[in-house]
């Protein structure tokens, strides 16, 4: 009870600050005030309009919104979603393209659980739906799965990967995105062995942590700096009454958003000064920069609570992916199983999240697969929101990544890229 009323505590502040803010917003926007103008008044209904929409963001799943794109006969091609496969924990998604007749390639996105939803990659969908027919891992938030659903920790996480990948067939590629990438490494290797046929095509790993003592970051230093017990008496919490997961433990959204924010405050606190300043002189819009980027950033969602503490345990502290010791069900993942998958790394130089060495560690591990079906990729200058969803996603990292699909595509369909003679993405 008393978690509960801990979590509880903390959706009352949020759900304070975003009284306070829209009451100040229509205080300071009473008519009456008009007939006496007063800058002071601006000011207020700013900082109301801007932390009441903060605050309000994030209790609410963003929508997907994908917006209709420009087929290669001219014509808008509209985008639906799709639920694949429905689990209790996630979904399998698929964006749907109306009027599409010519196979693309099939790529599954693994999106990360780590506090915020799957639309954080809506950027990357949007630009990989042009020329891939694009599916998604969908998680849930947990204080909306009741407790009768049960537990999900890292194996379980790896298990739906498992049964994902079976569902979508063995020409599919697979592009894991940071927290991920470890556990869809260890999903296609338990394919390797339990189910050779169903293995993807290819597997992409973006600056995920494989082994995060090869690099240290704030993340991996926080990770070793506390124990178990630590964590869990401090960061895990029981769903409140108001929700369909009452009574189930979780690592809440709004703790991790906490941890988020803590890491740049600076940064976070001269965004929102700026953006108020912005609101005041009416030169701020709906759908501005500011807006775009923290409407997704505060949206949150709590993690299942085995599941934070066993990737702390298992992923980080015991290192087992990086050691290849990890387990499902008590049987040993041999990553070294791997011999057909053609994997591919990459890194930004600027990432601290992940920092570079982290993920790259990935080839070493894949001992039974030929170098020519190794590749990685170090993006200079680009940070960890970068390599998938920024500039340099768009403009150097998935040209790359659809090169290396279409490099060990056994058969290539009309309107693909046109293979390349040589890659010259090889990892040494």
């Amino acid at each position: 009870m008393r978690y509960m009323a801990t979590y509880d505590f903390m959706e009352t502040i949020r759900n304070t600050n975003q009284w306070m803010g829209a009451s100040a917003q229509a205080l300071a926007s009473y008519p009456a005030f008009a007939m006496f103008p007063n800058p002071a008044l601006n000011w207020m209904a700013a900082w109301g309009e801007v932390t009441e929409r903060a605050f309000s963001r994030m209790v609410m799943k963003p929508d997907w919104n994908i917006p209709p794109f420009v087929g290669s006969n001219g014509q808008d091609r509209l985008v639906s979603e799709v639920v694949e496969v429905s689990k209790d924990f996630g979904d399998l998604l698929h964006f749907k393209v109306q009027g599409r007749t010519q196979p693309k390639r099939r790529v599954l996105l693994v999106a990360p659980m780590s506090g915020h939803y799957a639309t954080l990659l809506r950027s990357t969908v949007i630009s990989l739906l042009p020329d891939c027919d694009v599916y998604i891992t969908d998680w849930h938030n947990a204080r909306d799965i009741p407790v009768s659903a049960g537990k999900f920790d890292v194996e379980d996480y790896t298990l739906y990967l498992v049964e994902f990948m079976k569902h979508l067939g063995p020409k599919t590629h697979v592009i894991a995105v940071c927290q991920p990438a470890p556990l869809t490494l260890a999903a296609t290797a338990y394919l390797a062995e339990e189910d050779p046929s169903a293995q993807p095509s290819t597997l992409t790993l973006i600056g995920g942590p494989i082994d995060p003592d090869a690099a240290p970051t704030e993340v991996t230093d926080f990770g070793h700096s506390v124990t178990m017990g630590q964590l869990q008496e401090l960061m895990i919490q029981r769903v409140g009454f108001k929700h369909a997961g009452v009574g189930r433990k979780v690592y809440p959204g709004l703790l991790q958003l906490s941890s988020f924010i803590s890491m740049n405050s600076e940064t976070h606190t001269d965004a929102f000064k700026n953006q108020i300043t912005r609101v005041a002189k009416g030169e701020a819009h709906e759908h501005d920069k500011h807006n775009k980027f923290y409407d997704e950033y505060l949206a949150v969602m709590d993690m299942p609570a085995e599941f934070y503490l066993s990737t702390v345990d298992r992923i980080f502290k015991n290192g087992e992916i990086a050691k290849n010791v990890f387990t499902v069900k008590g049987k040993r993942v041999d990553i070294g199983k791997i011999t057909t998958v053609a994997v591919k790394t990459v890194e930004g130089s600027k990432d601290d999240i992940s920092a570079p060495g982290q993920c790259i560690a990935a080839l070493a591990l894949l001992t039974g697969l030929p170098d020519e079906k190794k590749a990685s990729h170090l993006e200079e200058g680009a940070g960890h929101f970068g390599i998938f969803a920024g500039r340099s996603w768009r403009d150097n990292i998935r040209p790359l990544v659809l090169d290396f699909i279409d490099d060990h595509e056994e058969a290539t369909p009309p309107g693909y890229r046109k293979k390349k003679a040589a890659n010259n993405n090889k990892a040494a």
